[in-house]
């Protein structure tokens, strides 16, 4: 694992940081490349991936802080660190300040978001492998299969990441410890993969006639398809009927886009119904 890459002076190069700010890059020309076929003015495209990069990452530091608050009392310092993040609050925040901006300026809210949905998948993916590289606790459980990875080196490695899962280190650990050493499910690039192929998908779907607005409920089930699979070889605490957190706001994405389709199919047909 590389959790820092280089270093210039006194500044240090994270790859983390950079394989995020790849990640809005890539957002941003995508982004812009489908406001134009939109005939929606391309310059948008740097203001809203701007708003995408605040809010989105003031989100997710926000709702890890919360989901971590007794460490977080104990440790304030927590608020400034680069690591820390939970994707779905900057996710939520991000689309919620973009939502306002586009109203602010009169722009159509739901091409915006058929706009960004392929780029925010590909981001995504992208992003994740800064957390690949990194080592920070996004991996999976113990795994022998071939393609299985050592973080042994990243910023939170197994020692410490599986030490509040009792059956984890009960069945792997040696004198109470689960060796830094241990193979495990290399979820990040799962997840990268998946980021991938669904951005395939979508960048398909977008050129197919729909109502405004199908393309980002699409990815929505999409996406919380692919998170809720993932979940169950990651390592996260499990909240409610044996599913974590990340799973639990899947499942309310996916139904988010469901309702989503069938409502915007159904206004649809509404207004062309003579």
């Amino acid at each position: 694992m590389y959790p820092r890459l280089f270093q210039f002076g006194p500044f240090t190069v994270y790859s983390y940081g950079l394989m995020l700010g790849l990640g809005f890059i890539v957002a941003s020309i995508v982004l812009t490349k489908e406001l134009r076929r939109k005939h929606i003015d391309p310059n948008l495209g740097s203001t809203i991936t701007l708003l995408a990069v605040i809010f989105g990452v003031s989100g997710s530091k926000i709702l890890y802080l919360l989901e971590n608050w007794s460490d977080f009392i104990r440790t304030p310092s927590m608020a400034f660190s680069p690591g820390g993040l939970t994707w779905y609050g900057g996710f939520f925040l991000a689309t919620a300040a973009i939502m306002i901006y586009a109203r602010k300026k009169k722009i159509p809210f739901l091409k915006i978001c058929d706009a960004s949905a392929p780029a925010i998948m590909l981001a995504y993916g992208v992003a994740r492998i800064g957390c690949h590289l990194s080592g920070d606790g996004d991996y999976g459980m113990p795994t022998s299969l071939p393609w299985g990875m050592v973080y042994s080196a990243g910023t939170y490695p197994p020692s410490i990441a599986f030490r509040d899962f009792p059956d984890v280190v009960a069945k792997y650990g040696v004198n109470g410890v689960v060796p830094d050493t241990i193979p495990v499910h290399p979820t990040p690039l799962y997840e990268f993969l998946a980021g991938v192929i669904l951005f395939l998908v979508l960048w398909k779907l977008k050129d197919r006639p729909a109502p405004d607005g199908n393309i980002f409920m699409m990815y929505l089930i999409l996406s919380g398809i692919a998170r809720f699979a993932v979940e169950f070889l990651r390592l996260n605490p499990r909240l409610l009927f044996g599913l974590s957190e990340a799973q639990l706001l899947s499942i309310v994405m996916i139904g988010l886009g469901v309702v989503g389709i069938q409502y915007f199919n159904r206004k649809q047909e509404s207004h062309t119904t003579p």
